[in-house]
């Protein structure tokens, strides 16, 4: 997780500098909302039975806020944060109910390329950064490496003012045959997986400055 951090870091603070040495660009805050779905399923072992089965992050809404500052690509770099609260569910020989409640948090650094056509701007965009899971209780947070990526459309209603949808992918790295939620040295699972993938549809409002 160290490096994961450092990488995120180091990707924060170059984004700062363009801040500072771009003097013409322009900076934007862009508030969203959405909906997270099509999560995968876990192959998981109960630590306390030895009995397999499979869990998923479960669909529901979500919020989140970029910031960033345009390029003359033209298209911009930003900071993304976006947060899911939702449960995970369990399948396979588990019955098929909530397991424990879950807070799912990207945060990243990413670009835009635009293809502007009028007020309408068609954009496909990449990010990278942490996948934060947050369970209830005292169990352990899990924090991995997770890289994203989308298209999406902008209009402009003003030069200030934009409204904008898009649709992204998320592809979390989780170490196989890995210890999930501990609690005191207590670990709920051990899973087997190599990437959680995610989805989300977004919608929200570009204020430009």
């Amino acid at each position: 997780m160290k490096k994961y951090t450092q990488l995120l870091l180091t990707a924060w603070i170059g984004t700062g500098a363009l801040f500072t040495a771009s003097a013409s660009a322009e900076v934007f805050v862009a508030p969203f909302a959405g909906y997270s779905f099509a999560a995968s399923e876990f192959d998981v072992t109960q630590t306390a039975t030895n009995e397999q089965g499979k869990v998923k992050i479960a669909e529901s809404a979500n919020y989140g806020l970029m910031m960033g500052v345009t390029t003359d690509d033209p298209g911009n770099i930003y900071f993304l944060y976006s947060s899911q609260s939702t449960d995970l569910r369990s399948g396979g020989n588990f019955s098929a109910d909530s397991v424990i409640d879950l807070t799912v948090d990207y945060f990243h650094i990413g670009g835009s390329l635009f293809f502007p056509n009028g007020n309408l701007k068609p954009y496909v965009t990449v990010s990278m950064g942490v996948t934060n899971l947050r369970p209830s209780g005292d169990y352990s947070n899990e924090s991995r490496f997770s890289m994203g990526f989308g298209a999406g459309l902008e209009y402009e209603v003003t030069p200030a003012v934009s409204l904008f949808a898009d649709a992204r992918g998320y592809a979390t790295f989780i170490n196989s045959d890995n210890a999930l939620f501990c609690n005191g040295g207590q670990c709920i699972w051990n899973i087997n997986a190599d990437i959680m993938w995610q989805g989300q549809v977004n919608a929200g409002v570009k204020l430009t400055f």
